[in-house]
């Protein structure tokens, strides 16, 4: 089980030791390192960090992946096609193979069920033929479906007329708030500590509930708040919006909604990038559209779903999906993107501190990309990677292309 630490515990003083000035701590190899957030970032990040030997805490307000966390929630695609950005499909499939070994470690292979991902596009369509080759180069299994295919295999789906798919076959969904917690308890079953607490930024220091911690290196991994607690530094860099997600139940004694008949899925044929997966858990048939929802405050946010969203859902169900039209909703939920302008990740130091590195920008759809983040980011700390430019803090304003 965790190390839950309370204020009175460090009041009382139990973390003694890293209450210590840093050239006090007492540890066998490597920094002495805090991590705050401990969402998908921040746990793979302290999880590559301990790999690497350094003594490391985690700490978060509210827990691991909690509800109010972008890490938070069911499930998560897993996925490697990003049309030309070699980085992404190279770090999705390289998370991929990190996420399955650690999950295997840690007896929680049940949080990855490989369905397979689907991307349906129209024929000649750029960007999915410039992920069919990214794929192809980094040999990650696909198949490319006609529309007769896609029909023949998937009926419930109301294939355009002029459509194609392209299959990703290891592909697959992830069970996101258990993977999160199966990597922070490998982290704490292997000496880390993890701490909810609200942590914040003293120049150079942690203030963990009142109390100054002094470390090697700070990391700031907290998501959709980070423009609050780096208001000069991140500010509009990033912006938290609003994601609203629903289920519906798929009709009695139907198994072709299941995750053995049914991939998860995005559709690159409507503008408004709809997304989903299949009846995980019978929980019911998820889908929600991939775009940026109004401006949120993380902490506050009331998480119900608007009916403006519900009748959008069954509108585009009745075009695509037309047996779930009338459907009842079983289930949803509000989240929230992160987002950066480029949606591009943001990994790179303080501007005014090289103890402080900040890691965020997931912008809805970074948690695949948890693992590679992790070791990255311990690889920068501990001086074995230099920072890669495209992930450095932008400038405000600063006009790049979107990522998907």
């Amino acid at each position: 089980m965790p190390v839950m630490l309370t204020r009175r515990d460090v009041a009382l003083g139990l973390p003694a030791a890293a209450l210590a000035p840093a050239t006090a701590l007492a540890a066998p190899v490597g920094l002495k390192v805090g991590v705050v957030g401990a969402g998908v970032f921040g746990s793979w990040i302290a999880h590559e960090l301990q790999r690497a030997g350094c003594a490391v805490m985690l700490f978060d307000q509210y827990g691991p992946a909690n509800a109010r966390a972008s890490s938070g929630g069911e499930s998560r695609l897993l996925r490697a096609g990003y049309g030309p950005d070699t980085i992404y499909s190279d770090w999705a499939i390289r998370s991929h193979r990190m996420w399955l070994e650690t999950l295997q470690a840690v007896s929680h292979t049940e949080c990855f069920v490989q369905c397979g991902a689907l991307w349906l596009s129209r024929p000649g369509d750029p960007y999915g033929i410039a992920s069919e080759h990214t794929l192809k180069s980094l040999n990650w299994p696909i198949q490319i479906l006609d529309r007769g295919e896609l029909r023949r295999r998937y009926p419930v789906i109301e294939v355009p007329v002029a459509c194609e798919g392209i299959l990703e076959l290891r592909s697959g969904a992830l069970l996101a708030r258990r993977a999160v917690a199966a990597v922070v308890a490998d982290f704490v079953r292997k000496g880390g500590s993890l701490v909810q607490a609200r942590a914040s930024l003293d120049h150079e220091a942690l203030l963990v509930n009142g109390e100054h911690l002094m470390c090697d290196r700070i990391v700031v991994s907290v998501g959709p708040w980070l423009p609050k607690l780096l208001p000069e530094v991140i500010g509009r860099r990033l912006t938290p919006t609003r994601q609203e997600i629903v289920f519906f139940g798929p009709p009695a004694g139907n198994v072709n909604y299941s995750p053995e008949r049914l991939p998860a899925w995005v559709d690159f044929t409507d503008s408004r990038i709809p997304y989903g997966f299949p009846d995980l858990e019978a929980r019911g048939f998820k889908m929600s559209f991939d775009r940026h929802g109004a401006v949120v405050d993380p902490d506050t946010e009331e998480r119900i779903v608007s009916p403006q969203l519900l009748a959008e859902a069954r509108e585009y169900l009745a075009i695509r999906f037309p047996e779930l039209a009338r459907s009842p909703l079983v289930e949803s939920r509000v989240c929230q993107y992160e987002n950066t302008d480029s949606g591009d990740f943001i990994l790179d130091w303080h501007p005014q501190s090289r103890r402080v590195f900040i890691a965020g920008g997931g912008s809805g759809h970074g948690f695949k990309h948890g693992p590679a983040i992790g070791e990255h980011v311990a690889q920068v700390l501990t001086g074995q990677q230099a920072l890669i430019e495209r992930f450095k803090i932008p400038e405000v304003g600063a006009t790049t292309r979107e990522v998907h």
